[in-house]
C-alpha cells in the first residue's frame, strides 16, 4: 500500500487487494469485527491503526480516481508513449503500467499496439508458445537485415538483444569450431541467421561483483533474422534501448 505514514512491516498484508477486501467485509450486510479485520491484515490488534491504514488507502484511490478522470478523454501525450514502451520493454504488465499513468489498461494497451511494440510474454506464455510456434512481430518491427551492435527483440528469447554478427558461411567456414559443411541459412529457411547476445540486465550494487556492470550481463544465443525484432522505430519517441 502506497501510504504516507502507515509503514508494512514484512509480515503484514497491507496490499491495496487485502486492504480493499478488509473495507468491503467491514461495510458489508453482515460485516466482520475490527478484530477480524486486523487478522485478515495480519496485523496486530489495533483500531487506531486499523483505521489510519483503512483512511490513507481511501485517500490513495480517492487521489488515483481524481487523476483518471483528469486525463479521461485525452489523447496520448509524447511522454506517456515514452514512458509506455520503456516500462513495457523493462517487464512491466499493461495493468501495473495504467496504474503507474492513471490511464486506463485499454489506453495503454492500444499505445503499445498502435507504436508497434513487441508482446513480452510471461514465463508461463512463453513456455507454452516454444512448444508449438514463435510470438508474431509487430509489422513495425520486421526486418531482413540487421548491423553489428543493434539493438533488437529476440522472439526466442522473449528479451531485448544485441546483434554481434550476421553468422554467414564465409565466417562459419573461417571457424575451426564448426562442423563441416556449415548451414547455409538463406537457403535453407529464407532468412539470415544472426548471433545475439541477450540482455538480461541485474542490479549488481549489493552483490560479491558490484563493480560488474549489470546493464551487459546476459548470454548468447541466436535468431533468424523473421524472429528478431527491429527496435528503430521506436527511437522516434525518445525510447533509449538498453
Amino acid at each position: 500500500m502506497a501510504g504516507r505514514g502507515v509503514k508494512a512491516k514484512s509480515h503484514e498484508k497491507l496490499d491495496d487487494a487485502n486492504v480493499q477486501r478488509v473495507i468491503e467485509l467491514l461495510g458489508g450486510d453482515e460485516p466482520i469485527t475490527k478484530k477480524e479485520a486486523c487478522e485478515i491484515l495480519n496485523i496486530r490488534y489495533n483500531t487506531t491503526r486499523l483505521q489510519r491504514i483503512i483512511d490513507e488507502h481511501n485517500e490513495v484511490w480517492e487521489y488515483k480516481e481524481k487523476r483518471r478522470s483528469q486525463n479521461r478523454g485525452k489523447g496520448a501525450t509524447r511522454d506517456e508513449i515514452k514512458t509506455v514502451i520503456e516500462y513495457y520493454l523493462d517487464g512491466d504488465n499493461i495493468s501495473e503500467i495504467a496504474t503507474r499513468i492513471y490511464r486506463s489498461n485499454s489506453f495503454v494497451k492500444a499505445i503499445i499496439q498502435r507504436v508497434g511494440v513487441p508482446e513480452k510474454l510471461s514465463k508461463e506464455e512463453h513456455s507454452k508458445c516454444y512448444r508449438h510456434k514463435y510470438q508474431m512481430l509487430p509489422e513495425q518491427c520486421v526486418s531482413d537485415t540487421f548491423e553489428v551492435g543493434e539493438k533488437v527483440w529476440s522472439v526466442k528469447d522473449n528479451a531485448i538483444a544485441e546483434i554481434k554478427r550476421e553468422m554467414t558461411v564465409e565466417y562459419m567456414n573461417s571457424c575451426p569450431g564448426y562442423i563441416k559443411p556449415v548451414t547455409n541459412y538463406e537457403e535453407k529457411y529464407g532468412a539470415k541467421g544472426y548471433s545475439l547476445y541477450v540482455l538480461t540486465p541485474i542490479d549488481t550494487s549489493n552483490t560479491l561483483f558490484p563493480w560488474v556492470d549489470g546493464r551487459r550481463v546476459g548470454y548468447h544465443s541466436f535468431g533468424l533474422a523473421y524472429d528478431i525484432g527491429s527496435l528503430k522505430h521506436l527511437e522516434e519517441y525518445g525510447v533509449n534501448i538498453t
